[in-house]
């Protein structure tokens, strides 16, 4: 099957839900994406297949030159299919058409290939603060 990438996707907020739910292992909630997403994200991209949600990622900024990509998640049948490069390809696209200058992400130690690997990140010195 096809799969195909859209910047700034239309989708449904219950299709979103049980896709995150099921790719970061939690309860399926009720998150008003929509609503979060037009208030905090430069954009995000949807992958679909047959009309089936497979992927998403969400790309935060600051309004100016620093976009930062979040809740990166691919359906676990098309895992290592490349759907998550192609995701994180099609935002980075996203974020240099607006014209910033920096993709910045934070993720678990056992995404080190796929995020130096397979999308081309280099490794930084950061800090992180637990609130």
């Amino acid at each position: 099957m096809k799969i195909t990438y859209e910047w700034r996707g239309e989708f449904d907020n219950a299709a979103l839900d049980a896709l995150h739910a099921t790719g970061f292992g939690h309860p399926v909630g009720r998150t008003e994406w929509r609503e979060r997403l037009q208030r905090h994200s430069l954009g995000w991209v949807c992958a679909w297949e047959d009309g089936t949600p497979v992927g998403f990622v969400n790309v935060a900024w600051d309004g100016g030159a620093h976009a930062f990509v979040l809740d990166t998640v691919v359906a676990e049948h098309c895992r290592t299919r490349g759907v998550g490069t192609a995701l994180v390809a099609t935002a980075a696209e996203g974020a240099r058409a607006a014209r910033c200058e920096w993709l910045h992400v934070d993720f678990e130690d056992h995404l080190r290939p796929f995020y130096f690997d397979a999308c081309g990140f280099k490794e930084t010195t950061a800090g992180l603060l637990a609130l």
